[in-house]
């Protein structure tokens, strides 16, 4: 830690700031690290650049066999690695300056992709679990250096001494916490040891862990990745990854797509969710950088389209943010994402090319997730546009299959307006698609660029009504008086009545309203109510051009035969208040207040008639 400058300084001379340890530290604990767990990650990360380090020094001079090793007994944890090691003025410099890094130093600056680390405050981690960091190091730059001790304490003080060789026999750095009492969670034995094979599982380094019982040390990373090892069958190997993916995200997964970039160095997989997922959720993806876990909710590393898999990868190349805990958004990290996005494309094209049972059940969980990336990706449209399903009046079924049946397809702007037609529509033999659903609408309309012989259009009122065949006058003349007392009952709600017939027979009305010219109408009213004089006339002679919802009365219905005959004006108008607020309900769209209130005021109103007629 950088002591602070007491001399006296002229007028305008530079000063050093002064730190207080315990106030960063409080602040890495808070703000920067999300859970005191990472001062083993952060020893793991300084250890393993040591050793990459000293593999710099003369690759085929080093030893073979070179590592780490940790030790934890419930009363101390040790790290020891076999790395470059430190100097006295390496001390000074490193572990005594806060935010200076050893791979700044020496030249190694060019060589920083070869790195975890690249802040250097890792070290400050420990003082979350501990008072006080011992440090033993031997430098591997000079034959006969001797060893360096170096304690730090919270309270921003330290110690150095330099010590015989024989204080540490070979090149390395060893550094010892001794747990503070409100740390035990993070530094018993058992802890250190599953903290070290989370973190630790995929470094290239060998790491064992002993836990002071006796027993021999046991390896924290026995096998490299998976995909990194070899197979005798390529079923073997898909069978290898799939079992890894169970292991790490606890379900198996429909299928393991393998990641490769070169570029970058990134190797992993993606594991494809087996059941559907919401819309728009975003799974954390495993990320980790040179073999240590970075993070496990690394969500930055794929687009939002591809919330179906999760990945674990190993990447060299992606910068780690200043609290290692995620990825920093650079233009790597771009090409990386649009990299992977192409992966998947390819998956997904692979299935639909080669296998279609497994593009069947993959489509049955997340169509919501291929249509999302249809809208925007032609080859995924022109290559699964065909297989994904969608609600007809046909049922569920593939706008391919819908298209050869319906000539010209029409679809709803809303899921209320198509069951709202949907019986109708089928028995008049029209063909409608549920285009509510988040994506369908915009699909729908994209059907001529695959089948070009399709024409698609939009469902309005006109063209359903138009295919709903007319009474004959005579009919029509007989109802005149039903309609007009029906018209002037239901004009609160800007509703006109029309006697037709269609079917089935056993629906009484239907009625024929879309969200727009619902709003259209609510707009008007609340413009014409919140305006007086000429304005309040002006918009109230607009509003009668505003769309007007429609009843449509089916002659084919025998309660309506016989609505239509009532010549008593107080039943004529509940009847048709009772006709208009069944169909209303059967829309399935949210009742306004007062249409609730027309509905138990008819209900009521007919069943005192009913009884004052038996009485």
């Amino acid at each position: 830690m950088t002591l602070p400058d007491t001399t006296s300084s002229p007028l305008g001379a530079d000063r050093t700031f002064q730190v207080d340890l315990r106030g960063l530290v409080d602040l890495l604990s808070n703000h920067l690290y999300s859970s005191p767990r990472v001062y083993l990650r952060e020893l793991l990360q300084n250890a393993v650049d040591a050793l990459t380090a000293r593999q710099r020094l003369a690759p085929a001079a080093e030893p073979a066999g070179l590592g780490i090793r940790l030790y934890a007994d419930n009363t101390v944890v040790r790290v020891e690695d076999d790395g470059v090691g430190l100097t006295e003025a390496d001390v000074h410099s490193f572990l005594a300056t806060i935010g200076r890094s050893s791979k700044r130093a020496e030249g190694i600056a060019q060589q920083r992709a070869d790195f975890i680390g690249q802040f250097g405050i890792g070290l400050l981690s420990c003082f979350l679990v501990a008072d006080e960091i011992h440090v033993l190091s031997r430098s591997a730059r000079t034959p006969d250096a001797p060893a360096v001790e170096w304690r730090g304490r919270g309270d921003g003080s330290y110690t150095v001494r330099t010590l015989p060789s024989s204080a540490r026999s070979e090149p390395g750095t060893t550094v010892t916490l001794t747990p503070r009492a409100d740390a035990a969670e993070w530094t018993r034995a058992q802890q250190v040891h599953a903290l070290a094979r989370h973190f630790g599982s995929l470094l290239r380094h060998p790491v064992t862990f002993d836990d002071g019982s006796g027993a021999p040390a046991v390896p924290v990373n026995p096998e490299p990745a998976p995909w990194a090892r070899t197979y005798p069958t390529p079923g073997a190997r898909s069978r290898a990854l799939a079992a890894y993916g169970e292991e790490v995200f606890g379900f198996a997964p429909l299928d393991t797509i393998e990641l490769d970039l070169p570029a970058v160095g990134l190797k992993g997989i993606a594991c494809v969710l087996p059941d559907t997922v919401p819309a728009g959720r975003r799974h954390g993806h495993r990320v980790h950088v040179k073999g240590m876990l970075l993070s496990e909710q690394a969500e930055e590393i794929l687009p939002e389209w591809a919330f179906f898999v999760r990945c674990v990868v190993d990447a060299e190349s992606l910068r780690p943010t200043a609290s290692r805990e995620s990825l920093y958004e650079d233009d790597t990290l771009a090409a990386v994402r649009d990299a992977l996005a192409e992966r998947l494309r390819a998956w997904i094209a692979r299935a639909a090319a080669s296998d279609p049972d497994l593009l069947g059940r993959f489509l049955q969980a997340h169509h919501l997730a291929v249509k999302s990336l249809a809208v925007h990706d032609d080859e995924i449209l022109g290559m699964l546009l065909p297989w994904l399903p969608f609600e007809t009046t046909d049922g569920h079924t593939t706008l391919d299959e819908f298209a050869r049946t319906h000539r010209t397809v029409l679809v709803t702007s809303s899921v209320e307006e198509f069951r709202q037609v949907a019986a109708i529509a089928s028995a008049a033999g029209l063909g409608v698609v549920n285009g509510g659903y988040t994506y369908d609408r915009e699909l729908v309309h994209r059907l001529p660029e695959i089948r070009p012989e399709a024409t698609v259009a939009d469902l309005d009122p006109e063209t359903l009504t138009a295919h709903l065949d007319p009474v004959d006058r005579e009919t029509e003349l007989a109802a005149a008086a039903y309609l007009a007392q029906a018209r002037d009952a239901l004009a609160v709600f800007d509703c006109d009545v029309a006697l037709r017939t269609f079917q089935p027979a056993s629906a009484p009305a239907l009625l024929v309203d879309s969200r727009e010219a619902r709003h259209e109408r609510t707009r008007s009213q609340l413009a014409r109510e919140q305006q007086g004089g000429v304005w309040g006339d002006i918009l109230g002679a607009l509003r009668q051009e505003a769309p007007r919802a429609q009843l449509i009365l089916n002659q084919l219905n025998p309660l309506v035969r016989t609505a239509v005959t009532i010549d008593e004006p107080e039943l004529a108008r509940t009847s048709a208040e009772a006709l208009y607020g069944q169909a209303a309900m059967l829309s399935r769209r949210p009742l306004r207040p007062a249409e609730s209130s027309l509905i138990n005021r008819s209900f009521l109103d007919l069943l005192a008639h009913a009884l004052r007629k038996d009485s």
